[in-house]
């Protein structure tokens, strides 16, 4: 049963704790292994927010060379806003790129977002912001290249979504020892 409940929950809510602690035609060892996937899920999802911050921070050459990187006046945003988006928000998009603004909230955004999953702290606002700025960009290239609507970007997003309500991030990460914080019991929130 997951140690940080909230005093709304049922105790059959409250029973099912975090990612494979139903005891519903499960075994131990089943839910453990389930616990370990979500981890790893969280953890890789982590990577790919922290790589593209470090990517475009340092220009590291992978999709950003090194003259672009924002360490040495490049625009992070500039690339894909300005010369990547299609469809009915491309005006909009394109609007934005390589704002000032624009580019540190991106950049913020990434490494928060990674640090977060990687840690396992903080799971909820790093679920909710990284939904947002997927679904950002999914809605960027509309439509989907391989799909009428359905992207990895959404897929990516739901992940997110179903790791916070899962409370993954006690698996292999900090978030037992984060949700029992003075903070985080002060602001649930920080889940």
């Amino acid at each position: 049963m997951s140690t940080f409940q909230s005093r709304h929950e049922t105790p059959v809510a409250a029973s099912a704790g975090t990612v494979g602690e139903s005891t519903t035609g499960t075994s131990p060892a089943a839910r453990r292994a389930l616990r370990y996937v979500g981890a790893v899920i969280r953890i890789c999802l982590g990577w790919i927010f922290l790589w593209a911050f470090l990517d475009k921070l340092f220009g590291l050459g992978h999709e950003t060379p090194p003259e672009g990187a924002w360490l040495d006046g490049g625009q992070p945003t500039a690339g894909f806003l300005g010369h990547a988006t299609a469809g009915p928000f491309a005006d909009l998009y394109q609007g934005l790129a390589g704002q000032a603004w624009v580019d540190w909230v991106f950049m913020i955004g990434l490494l928060g977002i990674g640090v977060a999953l990687i840690l396992g702290i903080g799971m909820r606002i790093a679920a909710v912001a990284g939904a947002l700025m997927l679904v950002l960009m999914w809605s960027a290239v509309l439509p989907p290249a391989n799909n009428p609507f359905m992207d990895d970007h959404l897929i990516y997003a739901l992940v997110l979504i179903a790791l916070a309500l899962g409370d993954a991030g006690r698996t292999l990460g900090l978030g037992a020892w984060w949700q029992q914080t003075s903070l985080v019991r002060r602001w649930p929130v920080l889940v």
